[in-house]
């Protein structure tokens, strides 16, 4: 019977990875913003399942390296997920 090397298993999924959206670039291909894309959902503070899609189980909010989106967006998402924050919504 074969012995498996425990130092070649792989380590447990990582909690980002659970929707191929936030799954790490290898630097290859540049990805498009999924909110600069045509028919893309609305950056809005009463959109609360779209703000969740960025924000951590902690309730951080994910870099846009990691759910490649662009400038722009991301500081408008940054700004509807606190004023949702604020309100309550979150």
């Amino acid at each position: 019977m074969k012995r498996k090397n425990k130092k070649f298993q792989k380590k447990g999924q990582n909690s980002l990875n659970k929707l191929s959206l936030f799954q790490k670039n290898d630097g290859r291909h540049s990805r498009k913003c999924p909110l600069s894309i045509k028919n893309a959902p609305i950056v809005d503070y009463k959109n609360i399942n779209l703000l969740k899609k960025y924000l951590s189980e902690n309730g951080k909010i994910l870099s846009s390296k990691i759910t490649s989106v662009s400038y722009n967006k991301q500081r408008k998402l940054t700004k509807e997920i606190k004023k949702a924050k604020i309100l309550g919504l979150l």
